[in-house]
């Protein structure tokens, strides 16, 4: 009888273990993505400029949303449910920032000089940086379906709903995590 309680313990979640397969397979194409980048860049004919600040002053809006989803969950745990929904809309709000700032500094980006299609230094920082609003995009749309979980089913901390509650946090963790990645790559290379 102890055995299976231990074996139970020691095994993952199919959900997870796909997240974390999905996961992987996104931080594979990016590493893809910014090999290519290396290998692009080596090979001459490549515009020099430095990347735009709004995309550093935009890594803490990402970086409060992630924080605050987190705090939304710990107090979900708690059963506060107030500051666990104002926390989830705050997270929400500050990745619906992300994306519009992100806009702003492909803005920033073409009033430097360096539009889309013109040189591939730029091609480059607009397809990853567009890669990644895209799974922040992603990540916002199960923003919104914890969102309805929160406002229009009542508060119950089920095990089904902490995992799907951890599924997302994990998930928009990830991201958090792969633009810091981007940025400091692409301020390194530039």
């Amino acid at each position: 009888m102890e055995a299976t309680s231990v074996n139970k313990r020691n095994r993952i979640h199919p959900m997870k273990f796909a997240l974390w397969l999905g996961c992987g397979s996104i931080v594979m194409m990016f590493a893809a993505w910014t090999s290519a980048y290396i290998v692009r860049h080596a090979a001459g004919n490549w515009l020099e400029f430095k990347i735009p600040s709004i995309f550093f002053y935009n890594t803490a809006t990402i970086v409060g949303s992630s924080l605050s989803l987190h705090l939304s969950y710990l107090n979900f745990k708690k059963g506060n449910v107030s500051l666990y929904k104002s926390l989830l809309l705050l997270a929400f709000g500050l990745g619906i920032a992300f994306v519009g700032i992100q806009y702003l500094g492909w803005i920033e980006l073409k009033n430097i000089g360096v539009p889309l299609t013109k040189n591939p230094s730029g091609d480059f920082i607009y397809a990853l940086t567009s890669m990644h609003a895209a799974h922040v995009l992603g990540g916002l749309a199960v923003l919104i379906v914890a969102m309805y979980h929160a406002f229009w089913l009542p508060f119950k901390p089920t095990p089904k709903r902490i995992l799907r509650f951890e599924l997302t946090m994990t998930y928009w963790h990830f991201v958090d995590l792969l633009w810091i990645y981007l940025l400091v790559f692409l301020s390194t290379q530039s």
